[in-house]
């Protein structure tokens, strides 16, 4: 089966996602620079989210790049990633309207921790299908910030209930680990050696 259709479509629901979350923010109805001051946890949130979303999306094309062709598994697993990205726009608002409370920091987290768990399973399904000489398989390697992600979401969440700035530090110092540019998979595809 091609992966076109997949591409499309999860590049379709990305902007989406992207489109409501920056729906979420609220114009203020008052004139003056005051009338943000408010609203400053609720932008924070957004741009950690719209990093974090940025990351996926340009993770899964390099992904995809890397892959010949899609099967079945792949297609539900990928419907599963976007699942949880889908819950991005809800947990970010709910964030940033409670001004990083406990709770709500929790969920986010939990979010960012099903999503990036979703992820890794569409990497092991990519992987088993491409064979043992897969093109992803050798390109990540090791894997490490796939693996360290997801214990430092579990901190994270843990620490929301006791110390928000480790938590909220925890979100970002994954999402700039993340930022990091790896041209492993470009590498690969232009032939040269990584």
């Amino acid at each position: 089966m091609s992966k076109n259709r997949l591409e499309a479509f999860s590049d379709c629901v990305i902007s989406i996602i992207i489109t409501i979350m920056v729906l979420g923010l609220k114009v203020p109805h008052d004139k003056s620079i005051d009338a943000l001051i408010p609203l400053i946890p609720v932008f924070l949130s957004y741009v950690l989210s719209f990093v974090y979303v940025g990351i996926y999306w340009n993770n899964h094309h390099h992904m995809l790049q890397a892959s010949h062709r899609v099967t079945g598994s792949i297609l539900w697993a990928n419907l599963h990633l976007l699942f949880w990205l889908s819950l991005f726009p809800f947990a970010t608002a709910w964030m940033g309207e409670n001004h990083y409370a406990a709770v709500p920091s929790a969920f986010y987290g939990f979010i960012l921790l099903m999503a990036a768990i979703a992820y890794l399973i569409l990497q092991q399904l990519i992987i088993v299908s491409q064979g043992p000489d897969s093109l992803l398989k050798k390109a990540i390697g090791s894997g490490y910030k796939g693996k360290l992600s997801p214990v430092l979401y579990l901190i994270a969440i843990v620490a929301s209930f006791w110390s928000l700035w480790i938590s909220k530090g925890l979100y970002v110092l994954v999402a700039l680990a993340w930022l990091v540019p790896d041209r492993r998979i470009e590498n690969l595809l232009s032939g040269k050696e990584i």
